[in-house]
This record gives C-alpha cells, sequence and structure tokens, in this order.
C-alpha cells in the first residue's frame, strides 16, 4: 500500500491511508491479531464468512435474474 504526500498535506494522506486499510480489511485484522484465537473458534468465523459471502453471492445473482 502506498500513499503520496502532497504539498505537506498530511490530514488528506492520513485520510486516505485509513480509507485504503478499511476497504482491504485490514483494521479488521488488526482487531482479530490482538488476542489469541482458539482453532475451533478460528474455523466457525471462516465459516460463518463463507455463508455470509456465498449468501451474497446468490442474492446478487437472483437479482440478476430478476431483471
Amino acid at each position: 500500500m502506498k500513499i503520496v504526500v502532497f504539498d505537506n498535506q498530511i490530514e488528506a494522506a492520513l485520510k486516505q491511508l485509513k480509507k485504503q486499510m478499511l476497504k482491504e480489511g485490514l483494521y479488521q485484522e488488526m482487531k482479530r491479531r490482538q488476542h489469541y484465537e482458539k482453532p475451533s473458534v478460528k474455523r466457525k468465523r471462516k465459516a460463518a464468512q463463507a455463508r455470509k459471502k456465498r449468501l451474497r453471492a446468490l442474492k446478487r445473482t437472483r437479482q440478476y435474474e430478476s431483471d
């Protein structure tokens, strides 16, 4: 990730950096890594994420079919 600072505009660069980090999910990753996560909890979390992703994709395909 690279942010270019123009004319010492640090606030604008920080805003852009935060936006990119949020978009890429780095804040969630940092929060998740603050504490140890047991393997069973990790599996459950990954399964829930996969379920959410599958449901979103299914909704999108249904929406395109109905249009």
